[in-house]
């Protein structure tokens, strides 16, 4: 996720056209969060590209008619939707600390990528777990 108040660098390009003004841009922030598979620390930087049309005020326009279309209010125009959009749809669905990440020991939950020769005995079968008791001597 990118952090609340961390800052935002753009690139924007504006550019006039007969239904108003089209934005192209990119959006570059800090992500922080958790890696999925171990539960490690991540910050890395992404970068999200965008493209919106700003259509100018049409007075005979009705607003409930056209949610989807991006609005001129006056000379200004409202970038945090189509940017807050952009970004989540750029963030990684699932982050890695690093492409092959083990994970975590599904037995006693240790980071195996600490510990690459981390292992288990044979889990014994409850049913013969009893038996365990009745040891041989080999002499």
């Amino acid at each position: 996720m990118v952090p609340e108040g961390s800052p935002v660098e753009l690139d924007l390009r504006l550019e006039a056209v007969m239904e108003g003004v089209l934005v192209t841009g990119s959006a570059t922030a800090g992500l922080v969060g958790e890696c999925v598979r171990c539960l490690e620390p991540i910050k890395d930087e992404m970068s999200a590209r965008f493209q919106e049309l700003f259509v100018y005020d049409d007075h005979d326009h009705d607003p409930d008619e056209d949610d989807e279309t991006s609005q001129l209010e006056k000379d200004l125009l409202d970038l945090e939707p189509v940017l807050r959009d952009a970004v989540v749809l750029a963030l990684p669905f699932q982050p890695l600390c690093q492409e092959d990440c083990p994970g975590l020991c599904v037995e006693c939950g240790a980071r195996l990528a600490d510990d690459p020769d981390h292992g288990h005995d044979a889990a014994i079968d409850p049913r013969w777990a009893g038996l365990t008791k009745l040891v041989q001597d080999e002499d």
